[in-house]
């Protein structure tokens, strides 16, 4: 993880509602050049409203590149694409190749950060994809995510990384007759308070960085410790971290997805609740809606924000990216969120409840089919760190 850079404006997004005004405005205010990446981007009415907005910057002449994810825009129809590239909108997928009799780890390894950096200025960075987060069939919308922008000298960090990936897919996939303008300066001046870093993982370089920044923080950690993920399964060394600080006194919150969205991580999830109850770790579930935040709040002033994970695919495999914020505003605004959707939208995971759950066979029979089923996938998938999650 690079050093903390001071100086930073950094804004928090809650939901798709502050996000997709925000990213419009900038994308309708860029003059010379615009990149976007993301996991998902969806045909649907969000989906239509980003899409014009690219396709307007691109028409008045600012170079739009558009990245996805080949499995997760896997429904992105071609008619959509071909709209965006015919007004000058540059498209590329990530790993395009996404045939289900192909057994390769390598088609597991997505583009799951979502970034959008405009004319080398300003930055978003978060969980939140390109879709409509007020579709959320039999929840009360909308999905529960964050996302910051970001002005100030974090910008030479952020743009660097974004432009290389680009570049990279740019030439496997043989585009290099695009059209070049002179490289972009980026405007990374001084205009805010807040110190921040750009953690990825990536799987050359910053394979461990995102999780390190996590570990380095929870072994810091004086008072409190409040993590919001949408799948949760981590590895011996991040459990064993989070007893530890609970061990010295330390709350631990963990808030965790209550719908069973993809059943089998959902499960394997839930075997590791009793090391973490008899620990005194408090588990709150999340029911009021699709939980898709990925953030943490430690002792008030250390934060995160972003698109990782804490499990074997955000971990071992995935391109991520976060933005971690060493500030007490931002941590507390962000903490009062959390707060709020705790008290709004969750159950706490009582232990004696459990406990008497536990008890049922086709739960205990069904958590750890699962337990040990994601065991034996994190293994077959990834390289040497894979027995970090058994």
């Amino acid at each position: 993880m690079s050093g903390f850079v001071p100086g930073n404006r950094i804004d928090l997004l809650r939901t798709g509602a502050e996000y997709f005004p925000a990213l419009i405005a900038a994308c309708d205010a860029a003059e010379r050049e615009i990149y976007l990446e993301t996991y998902i981007f969806e045909d649907d009415a969000t989906g239509r409203r980003v899409a014009a907005v690219l396709s307007r910057a691109a028409l008045r002449g600012v170079i739009v590149h558009v990245m996805i994810d080949g499995f997760g825009s896997k429904d992105l129809g071609d008619e959509f694409l071909r709209a965006l590239e015919q007004d000058g909108v540059r498209v590329l997928k990530y790993r395009p190749d996404i045939s289900p009799w192909t057994l390769r780890r390598e088609r597991l390894r997505r583009l799951h950060r979502k970034i959008v950096v405009v004319d080398a200025k300003i930055a978003f960075v978060g969980g939140i994809n390109i879709i409509d987060d007020m579709h959320t069939p039999k929840q009360i919308p909308p999905r529960f995510d964050y996302a910051v922008r970001i002005e100030g000298p974090l910008l030479a960090d952020i743009y660097p990384v974004v432009t290389r990936l680009w570049t990279r897919v740019t030439w496997t996939q043989f585009r290099r007759l695009w059209r070049q303008r002179p490289e972009t300066v980026i405007q990374a001046d001084g205009c805010g308070t807040q110190r921040a870093a750009f953690v990825i993982r990536d799987n050359l370089q910053h394979r461990n960085d995102i999780e390190n920044a996590y570990l380095d923080a929870i072994a810091c950690a004086k008072s409190e410790i409040v993590i919001a993920c949408a799948y949760f399964f981590p590895g011996r060394s991040f459990r064993r971290a989070l007893v530890e600080a609970a061990a010295r006194g330390v709350r631990v919150v963990l808030l965790l997805q209550g719908r069973v969205e993809y059943m089998l991580l959902h499960y394997a999830a839930r075997a590791l609740y009793r090391r973490f109850l008899d620990a005194g770790i408090e588990i709150y579930e999340y029911h009021r809606s699709f939980l898709h935040a990925k953030v943490a709040v430690i002792d008030n002033r250390w934060a995160t924000v972003g698109s990782s994970n804490i499990d074997p695919m955000s971990l071992l495999l995935a391109r991520e990216a976060n933005v971690v914020i060493d500030d007490a505003g931002f941590a507390s605004e962000l903490r009062l969120s959390l707060n709020e959707a705790i008290e709004t939208g969750a159950q706490q995971v009582q232990r004696s409840s459990w406990e008497r759950q536990s008890h049922s066979l086709s739960l205990r029979v069904m958590t750890w089919i699962c337990y040990w089923l994601v065991r034996f996938l994190t293994g077959w998938s990834s390289y040497g760190r894979a027995q970090e999650f058994k």
